[in-house]
């Protein structure tokens, strides 16, 4: 007897993530109005825009955390609808507030991440023990309860837990939130670092300054679709203007 074995598709895209006509409401509430975007592997990608505008929903249809009406959101191979488990195994996530178990010492935390990811011992204490380091998270406050730490320690936990496993994308939702200058600074190599060795980075944050030092592209949301999209490699003037572009799109004079 015959058989004939099917081999499944490879998305050879140069995107690390794809976002095609999506659409989210609350209610009557129409936040995302088909959205479409594609962020290629390997570049620092600001995703910027007034509060309220769709941002955080935008990252949660892409994580997997929330549901959408309508669409498609492809993370290099998986689609997010129906291979779920699958695409969450491609990013490491930030959000705007840390997010830990405060029961845990921040040493229990960083070893249940990594547990998760199937992190060997080796590579998770070679790994925590680097971006500790770079963030100014000691040994002693890993032995602390993560309840007694500041907003600011939480934060840097949380980043230091998302890129335990070397994910291929980082999403990070505000991460400088909290953080003071010191590490607001060692955050922006790390993120052009990560790029610069093939990751993608993708980021929302209300720093327009920030963004527009760091990104290769930045992309403006406006009304649930994508306003603007800027090439800030091929047109570094537009580094400048960014603010002024920003204010213009939402009919504010500068």
């Amino acid at each position: 007897m015959n058989t004939t074995t099917t081999t499944p598709e490879i998305n050879t895209s140069e995107f690390a993530i794809q976002i095609e006509d999506l659409h989210k409401a609350y209610g009557d509430k129409k936040v995302l109005k088909g959205l479409t975007l594609n962020v290629k592997k390997g570049e620092l990608f600001g995703f910027i825009g007034k509060n309220g505008i769709g941002k955080s929903t935008t990252i949660d249809c892409l994580i997997g955390s929330k549901k959408f009406d309508k669409g498609r959101v492809m993370l290099l191979d998986y689609d997010v609808k129906l291979d779920p488990l699958g695409a969450k195994t491609t990013f490491g996530y930030v959000a705007s507030e840390p997010n830990c178990y405060e029961v845990m010492t921040g040493y229990d935390y960083l070893e249940f991440i990594a547990s998760i990811y199937n992190v060997s011992e080796g590579d998770f204490v070679r790994n925590y023990r680097y971006l500790c380091s770079r963030l100014k998270l000691g040994e002693k406050d890993l032995e602390e309860r993560i309840s007694n730490y500041s907003h600011g320690m939480k934060q840097k936990l949380c980043l230091v837990g998302s890129l335990l496993y070397n994910p291929e994308i980082w999403i990070l939702d505000e991460p400088t939130v909290g953080l003071d200058i010191m590490a607001v600074e060692e955050l922006k190599k790390m993120m052009r670092e990560y790029a610069n060795h093939g990751k993608t980075v993708f980021v929302t944050s209300h720093n327009i300054d920030l963004v527009s030092r760091i990104c290769d592209r930045v992309c403006i949301v406006n009304d649930g679709v994508v306003a603007g999209l800027y090439d800030l490699n091929r047109e570094p003037n537009r580094r400048l203007q960014l603010s002024r572009i920003f204010m213009h799109i939402y009919g504010e004079e500068v």
